[in-house]
Formats: structure tokens, sequence, C-alpha cells
């Protein structure tokens, strides 16, 4: 019931009625979705998979405005009521927030920090209230590392207005030729939490494959929290319950997310949901946290409402 009473203040209220195959679904709060990808592919390509060789699934979408059809009718077949979306180009962030008012948080992608938006520029759209969030924070794809002095300003503006920050630091990563595996240590975020202790931060694939590394990361700082978004469909089924039951056992299962990683590939949205739901080692009451309660918690919902 509490999270219905949160729900009731949102414009997307409508959504929670929802049937899918004669029952309704619990919402769900989808915390890593993107509008393109990293790399240059013709419609219709296929998903990445890992390890190679491996089966690649999916169609990759025309364009924006298919990708923007496709994404919203998966919201709506899945009950996904808030996305935290993130895009280089600000502009056509602002496209997909019109075309679905109140159903996606804006946040600038951060890939090259001496080449993505200046912290000047993100901080009117933040006092504006146009975005609320920053990242992805993709630097890692260039092989710059979480604690790269060029992000500093990023990570102080976020603690600054107190927006979430997303951040791709985790061993794996698109084939770019400037990627390291190394820069995605959790680790090395360690100087950025004690920089920013306010900073409400949470990693792509919750730090995928450090488990030793992302244990000790979220142990040691309370406001860290993990997202489960492509190693819900990238690598196997097997390898991604390992790695999310090892973190159960650790106790971490109130601060894991889920998120899809929507690129341009909507079809895999629910198959991230399908792999939470079909687990069976998670209570009913831990899927319900890591597909919508934990979001609620890190998002400050409940503060906003």
């Amino acid at each position: 019931m509490k999270t219905l009473k949160i729900l009731s203040t949102f414009l997307f209220l409508s959504q929670l009625s929802l049937l899918v195959f004669g029952q309704e679904r619990y919402p769900v709060i989808d915390m890593h979705m993107h509008i393109g990808a990293p790399l240059d592919l013709p419609a219709g390509a296929p998903a990445p998979c890992l390890p190679q060789p491996c089966i690649r699934q999916g169609h990759a979408s025309a364009n924006s405005a298919d990708n923007l059809k496709k994404t919203l009718e998966i919201m709506d077949r899945y009950n996904i009521v808030k996305g935290f979306l993130s895009d280089l180009d600000l502009s056509e962030l602002r496209k997909w927030a019109r075309a679905a008012p109140g159903r996606f948080i804006l946040s600038p992608f951060i890939l090259d920090p001496s080449k993505a938006a200046s912290p000047d520029s993100i901080r009117k759209e933040l006092y504006a209230e146009r975005l609320a969030g920053i990242g992805e924070i993709g630097s890692q794809l260039l092989g710059i590392a979480p604690n790269d002095s060029s992000l500093r300003p990023y990570f102080a503006l976020a603690e600054e207005f107190n927006v979430p920050v997303l951040i791709h630091t985790e061993g794996i990563g698109p084939p770019l030729p400037s990627f390291r595996s190394a820069a995605g240590n959790p680790l090395l975020l360690e100087e950025v939490m004690v920089r920013h202790p306010k900073l409400r931060i949470f990693l792509e694939n919750a730090g995928f494959p450090y488990l030793d590394e992302m244990i000790a990361m979220m142990y040691q700082y309370p406001k860290l929290y993990g997202d489960l978004s492509t190693i819900t469909w990238i690598i196997p089924r097997s390898a991604f319950y390992d790695y999310l039951q090892r973190l159960i056992k650790a106790g971490l299962g109130k601060r894991l997310m889920f998120g899809s990683d929507q690129m341009r590939w909507p079809e895999m949205i629910g198959k991230g949901i399908d792999a939470i739901e079909e687990a069976d080692f998670l209570t009913s009451e831990q899927k319900r946290d890591i597909l919508y309660n934990n979001a609620v918690t890190f998002l400050q919902l409940e503060k906003k409402k």
C-alpha cells in the first residue's frame, strides 16, 4: 500500500491499471535508459552479447522516433512508470520528454569531458529543472577512470543539486579501441566518494565482474547503489544469476536497482525484467525492491511527493 500511496501523486497513475496477460503488473522504474548506442549500427542490427562467440538477439531501431515509439510500447506493456534517460543530445532528450510527460528523468550523457556539455550549461539546466541527473558518465569508454580530475566538476554539480549520477564503472563495455577494463574497477571511485560524501551515485551493472571490490565499496559507502542493467541480457543468464546471488547474500538487496540499458533494442527491456522476475532465489519482496522500491528510495521520491 505504501508504494501505491507514493505513486498516487504522479501524473502517470493511470499506468497502474495496465493488464498484461490477464494480470495487473506492479510498477517498475527503469534506472538506465538511452536514446542511442555508442556505435554506429544499421537498422535491424542485433544486440551485442558476451562472451563471444554467442547468439545475438534483437533488432536495432531505425532512428530516434522509431526507438521512442517501441520503447513506450514496452514501457506500457511492463508498466514502467519512470525511466532514467540519458543522451549526448539534449534536444533529443526534450523530444522524448514532450512525447511522454512525466515518464522520464532527463540526464546528460558525459563521454569525453573535454567535449561534453560544460558544467556551466548543465548548471543552468539543473537550476531550471529541465535536467534531473548527471550521466551516464561513460568516460571509461575512452579509457578515463572515474577518479580523473576532468570529471570533478560533474560530481560537484550532482552533489550541489542533490541529483543522482549514473556512471559506467565496470569491467565490460562496447568494442571501442580506447575502452579499458582496468579503468572500471569500483575501487577507483573511492576518491570521489570521499571528496563528495553526499553524492548519490549508482554504478552500471553493479561493477560487474568486480564483485569483491563492489561489495567493499557498498559496505563502506552507504550512498553507493548499483544497477542491474546490461548483464540481465548481454551475458549468460547463469553468470548474471551467480553475480546477483552473491550480492544478495552479501546483504545488498536494498541497494540494487533495475536498469535495462536500453539503447536501440527496446525488446531487451522486457528481457531484463524477465531475468529479475524469473530468479527463483529471490523472494517476492526482493524482486519488488530491485524493480521498484529501491529506486523510489534512491530517487527520494517519497520526499518529492
